[in-house]
């Protein structure tokens, strides 16, 4: 058998080292894609130490810029003949952060990593994908996306470029819900558009998990005192790096494109109703996702905008 190549964002720390790990132990050859380089040669140590598989690779990249994102990627052909699997990991939620912050490129830094950078990304290395025998493509989504049950909620297109960070208060919790709500709806449409070349796109809801003290740290007073009690009961990384072990390599999701996977493994539908009981049923369970996913008019508005602003 062919040696599979697997490539992870975001890979030197939680889920992402976790799922490095996991890959490094059945024998993988893992691409760390990491931008602190410091954290991630520590981490890719670490790996190779417990698994004893050399063949864990460290490639800089910052998902945030697509000057990083298309040096990588030239660098990843060049030195790679394909590609099996690509999880898109990395995502930015600073904690407590209360100012507006732009990209290299002028983007709003959660939308720039956890959007369009993967978008860029998943462009850029379609031909590698596409010449291996079972192509997946895994988003880490989150359970912040259930906010989009409330009628209320939309993606602040108008924002994304802060053309309103003057005038409209910065929160980035919303702002990273949004563009996680927009990664959900580019994986359904990029399924679509690469099922005639094989490649299966997916994304993965992940739902709590153990915090690191720093991450805790940079939380309002309020918060930190529920993340430490969270934290008692919430599972280790390991679990959910299993989740992606499963969906990327199992036969059960050979076949399985364009959907929506929670922690359980089972495949999530779009909610029916979003009113009442039913909406209180959706907000605290697991099987159903807001219908702003699927909506044509919210497809066709972040499938312009991603590939407006990565044209060359």
């Amino acid at each position: 058998m062919k040696e599979k190549i697997v490539m992870i964002t975001g890979a030197n720390s939680g889920i992402g080292k976790a799922a490095s790990l996991k890959f490094a132990t059945e024998g993988y050859r893992v691409i760390m894609a990491c931008r602190n380089m410091k954290i991630s040669t520590a981490a890719q140590k670490d790996i190779i130490g417990i698994t004893k598989n050399k063949k864990v690779d460290l490639m800089e990249l910052d998902v945030s810029s697509f000057d990083s994102i298309r040096t990588f990627c030239t660098a990843f052909k060049s030195k790679y003949p394909r590609l099996d699997i690509l999880i898109h990991n990395a995502a930015y939620l600073n904690h407590g952060e209360k100012e507006y912050k732009l990209s290299p490129d002028n983007i709003e830094l959660s939308f720039a990593t956890n959007t369009i950078g993967p978008f860029l990304m998943t462009r850029l290395l379609v031909e590698h994908l596409a010449k291996s025998p079972d192509p997946r493509i895994l988003n880490a989504c989150t359970t912040n996306i259930k906010n989009f049950f409330d009628p209320k909620r939309e993606i602040e297109f108008d924002n994304l470029r802060g053309e309103l960070k003057d005038k409209r208060p910065y929160s980035t919790y919303k702002m990273y819900g949004d563009s996680k709500m927009a990664l959900l709806i580019l994986t359904f449409k990029m399924a679509e558009e690469l099922k005639s070349m094989g490649i299966k796109v997916n994304a993965l809801m992940i739902n709590r998990v153990k915090l690191s003290k720093e991450t805790i740290e940079k939380m309002n007073s309020i918060w930190k005192v529920f993340a430490r009690l969270q934290n008692l009961t919430n599972p280790l990384p390991s679990g959910m790096a299993d989740n992606y072990f499963h969906i990327c390599t199992s036969d059960e999701f050979k076949n399985v494109t364009g959907q929506l996977i929670n922690h359980k493994r089972e495949i999530v539908n779009p909610s029916t109703t979003e009113v009442g009981f039913t909406q209180l049923k959706n907000i605290f369970g697991s099987s159903s996702y807001p219908k702003y996913a699927t909506n044509p008019q919210n497809v066709e508005q972040i499938w312009s905008l991603c590939t407006t602003l990565t044209e060359d």
